[in-house]
């Protein structure tokens, strides 16, 4: 086996391109491919993410074709644990990859807009152009929205409450001062620990239910948060600090776009955000996304808001794995 991969990080955080050596992914659509790489490809999966290759925490994607030419491309993502339906960082790099490869080039104008498919929809991204290469991305999400708020889960001997809402993916925010564990990159195997706890009291119960599709059920993360206060903020605007952890245990290194996208959900429903103004997310490692709330629709007959999270995305490598078939630990493995 052999696969091809470009490597990219997205405000700190990888995301691995499978550009060669995945077979054919059936399907009509990109919901329908991650059913079928879920069933037939995971050897895949595991050869780019599991040790010796990747890491606990690394994330990628194999690229499909959309489900209409109204998009330019579709894509699967993945992590330690399986294929997940959404991922914003991974949509920014993606983005920033396309226009690497020349599949979008800059006409003239200050911005290109290009749609990609994902498992949960249809996602925006809007290139700006650094000279000829990709600046800034920002992408348009799916609909977000909140699903309960004040829900609570055991940890341990004692309980935490955490507000769930959709963003792509379905994530449960906690605030980080009812744990007691500071948001720093030292607390991080510490939040590991609380984050599958409270990911398993929640999952699959009925605050993770997804009102249209049950294949976009489930919690897929939980995000610790505080505001950052005004003194040390050093930006105008609502500023937050957080850490995501997702999958099996997996920290995000960047804000988690699609995180952000549920918090702005939150955020918009109790007013901490007022109408137009910017969210400043920041991640464990101290990179950020700017984001806000642009409008609002009705989606799974309940009111949702339309996102836009900007970041930016850079190339760290290109890659030619190989699985030699004398290789006793095959597909790799992981300590974590």
């Amino acid at each position: 086996m052999i696969v091809a991969a470009a490597d990219y990080h997205t405000a700190g955080e990888p995301f691995r391109i499978a550009t060669a050596g995945i077979p054919p992914i059936a399907g009509a659509t990109v919901l329908e491919r991650r059913d079928y790489a879920i069933r037939h490809l995971d050897r895949y999966r595991r050869l780019l993410v599991c040790e010796p290759r990747g890491h606990a925490d690394m994330y990628g994607c194999f690229p499909v074709s959309p489900d209409d030419d109204g998009a330019l491309l579709g894509a699967l993502f993945f992590h330690n644990a399986g294929f997940s339906t959404a991922c914003g960082h991974g949509t920014i790099a993606l983005a920033t990859w396309a226009a690497d490869c020349g599949l979008v080039k800059p006409g003239g104008e200050a911005e290109s807009t290009i749609a990609i498919d994902v498992p949960s929809g249809r996602v925006q991204a809007r290139i700006r152009w650094d000279g000829r290469r990709a600046g800034p991305v920002t992408f348009r999400n799916v609909p977000a929205f909140v699903q309960a708020r004040g829900v609570t889960a055991r940890v341990g001997t004692g309980r935490v409450r955490a507000d769930v809402a959709f963003g792509g993916a379905y994530y449960a925010s906690v605030d980080a001062a009812d744990t007691g564990v500071p948001l720093e990159p030292a607390s991080v195997p510490r939040l590991i620990d609380l984050g599958r706890e409270i990911k398993r009291a929640l999952d699959d119960s009925h605050v993770a239910e997804h009102p249209d599709e049950p294949r976009l059920s489930g919690i897929y993360g939980v995000i610790f948060v505080e505001t950052v206060p005004a003194a040390a903020r050093g930006v105008p605007g609502l500023h937050q600090r957080s850490v995501t952890v997702f999958a099996d245990g997996e920290v995000d290194r960047s804000p988690c776009g699609s995180g952000t996208s549920a918090r702005l959900a939150l955020l918009d429903g109790t007013g901490e955000l007022p109408a137009g103004e910017t969210l400043v997310h920041e991640s464990v490692i101290g990179t950020r996304f700017t984001a806000r709330v642009t409008g609002r629709v009705v989606a799974g007959g309940r009111e949702a808001v339309v996102t836009e999270i900007t970041g930016r995305a850079f190339r760290t490598g290109e890659h030619r794995f190989i699985l030699d078939p004398r290789d006793e630990l095959g597909t790799g493995f992981t300590l974590r």
